[in-house]
């Protein structure tokens, strides 16, 4: 891809890495936020308010970093390649299924494609060491970071299991009687 000229110091062979490190990371983005918003309004189930807006606080999230990715590109001088067009071209994701929308199972799927997404983001941060383009980098690091949290947002969710014991019983309760206790507090014992 030829880039435009810009006064940035990057050096341009760094640049045009970065910028084709960064178009490829963007459809995978662009791709994993229009599945989240597929699941936000398609999902149905007994938890679905919940789950319909984590499913939209996600897309937002994702519409945020879909935004800085393409910035950091043409700041290099390069254009962002975000179209319907490439995206159905170059993604690694596979689309979910058209029944899915009962909410465990929209979630399992969301997590699946937000752990492969947060994957190629690890690879995409030491692409872009390589490429001398720490800045690029630590991009790459704060999306990590947030498909790792919203990885841990949907993984949280499908838990399920025992209540948790209660943190003590009445018998072995160290406060027994409130005013025993300020009692004891006054006296100092």
């Amino acid at each position: 891809m030829k880039l435009r000229k810009t006064r940035h110091p990057l050096d341009k062979q760094s640049r045009e890495k970065s910028v084709a490190l960064l178009n490829d990371f963007l459809v995978l983005a662009i791709d994993l936020r229009l599945q989240v918003k597929q699941a936000h309004w398609n999902v149905r189930g007994p938890n679905f308010i919940s789950l319909h807006e984590l499913f939209d606080r996600l897309a937002g999230e994702l519409e945020e970093t879909v935004d800085e990715l393409a910035e950091r590109v043409t700041a290099l001088g390069g254009r962002a390649l975000g179209t319907a067009s490439r995206i159905a071209s170059k993604t690694d994701l596979g689309d979910l299924p058209k029944k899915a929308t009962w909410g465990p199972e929209l979630v399992a799927l969301v997590a699946d494609r937000y752990a492969a997404v947060a994957e190629c983001a690890g690879m995409a941060i030491d692409r872009a060491q390589k490429a001398d383009d720490e800045v690029t980098a630590d991009l790459f690091i704060k999306t990590a970071h947030g498909l790792d949290r919203a990885l841990w947002f949907l993984e949280a969710t499908l838990e399920s299991g025992p209540e948790p014991e209660p943190c003590c019983s009445e018998e072995s309760c160290s406060v027994s009687e409130p005013d025993a206790v300020a009692e004891a507090m006054r006296s100092g014992t």
